[in-house]
């Protein structure tokens, strides 16, 4: 199954992109993993991604990678790098496959090809399967399970142990007690994160702009997390040990405008390290992916989610409060 090019323009009234550049984004499967491979092509005034999928056929055992848009040169070892997200990255590559593929779909019913509509259906369907396992695993609906896994497995250990005892045999006795340890601080970590997810407070939303406290950057979240779900490498190096409230607290995917630094493009950022405008941000911010994660800006300049994104996430719409100073300000003009 191929699915050809599609084109996508930013415009400058929702992203002020001035320079940008043109991506080819390709879709292979590779001993039954989904992999997302880019090349980069630079143009001058023009905003535009051109991405094309194409897959070869599998069955099974469908795993979603992406790569970075840019790799772009420049000081990589800069302080704000520290937090840059391939993980971050990716997740947002494939929610723009399943949007690109969604539209497709559409499209082909649209036109009445319904044999090509019925294989994009599939591959989306596919795609979707595996993005719910990665985001159940990622935010510990499956930790919950582990953890009544691991609370049978103690009760069969319990009874295990009790037989040790009454047969004398205490040297098996003292290694199921280690077991028994083992698992359960293993389910207790297993619930603590998935009560960390059902009862999530973030003090920042989807599409606000914020700037970070140490690097000043300018940034607009488009995804959070309520505790950090990066690798323990990524944690050293972002040395995340050195915070105030450390890997226990919200943290946000963010759009960094490449502006200010073309280097970062998406960072995970701790709560901690981010902070609200005391005034409505409405300066012009330039981002590739700005484009198909937010329909615009807001009256208080703050980007509109699009509705998948929401749903992702599980975040209410939120409404801009009424200010006349803004239309006195319109009947001005």
């Amino acid at each position: 199954m191929s699915v050809t090019t599609i084109t996508a323009s930013t415009n400058s009234s929702v992203c002020g992109s001035a320079n940008a550049s043109r991506r080819r984004l390709r879709l292979r499967r590779s001993h039954g993993h989904l992999i997302f491979g880019t090349e980069k092509r630079f143009l001058s005034h023009q905003s535009v991604q051109s991405l094309s999928f194409s897959d070869i056929s599998g069955q099974h055992n469908t795993r979603v990678e992406a790569g970075w848009f840019f790799k772009g040169g420049g000081d990589q070892g800069s302080d704000a790098s520290s937090e840059r997200s391939e993980s971050a990255n990716e997740d947002i590559l494939i929610f723009f496959y399943q949007l690109d593929l969604a539209t497709r779909v559409q499209y082909a019913l649209n036109l009445e090809e319904y044999d090509i509509a019925k294989q994009l259906r599939n591959k989306l369907n596919e795609v979707e399967v595996e993005v719910t396992k990665q985001l159940e695993t990622k935010r510990g609906l499956s930790s919950k399970s582990e953890a009544q896994d691991k609370g049978i497995s103690l009760l069969r250990l319990r009874a295990d142990l009790q037989n040790a005892i009454e047969k004398e045999n205490y040297s098996l006795a003292a290694e199921i007690r280690d077991h028994m340890s083992k698992l359960e601080a293993d389910s207790l970590a297993a619930s603590i994160k998935a009560q960390a997810f059902q009862k999530a407070q973030f003090e920042f939303r989807l599409g606000q702009k914020l700037r970070h406290k140490k690097f000043g950057y300018r940034a607009v979240v488009c995804g959070m997390d309520p505790v950090c779900c990066e690798t323990s490498t990524w944690m050293e190096n972002a040395h995340v040990d050195q915070l105030t409230r450390g890997p226990d607290q919200p943290y946000y995917q963010v759009l960094v405008d490449v502006r200010e630094d073309p280097n970062l493009l998406v960072a995970y950022v701790p709560e901690e390290n981010l902070l609200a405008p005391e005034e409505p941000d409405k300066a012009r911010f330039d981002h590739p992916y700005a484009s198909f994660l937010f329909y615009g800006m807001d009256s208080a300049g703050d980007f509109i989610p699009v509705k998948q994104l929401r749903e992702k996430y599980n975040r209410p719409r939120h409404e801009v409060p009424y200010d006349p100073q803004d239309e006195r300000s319109g009947d001005d003009s």
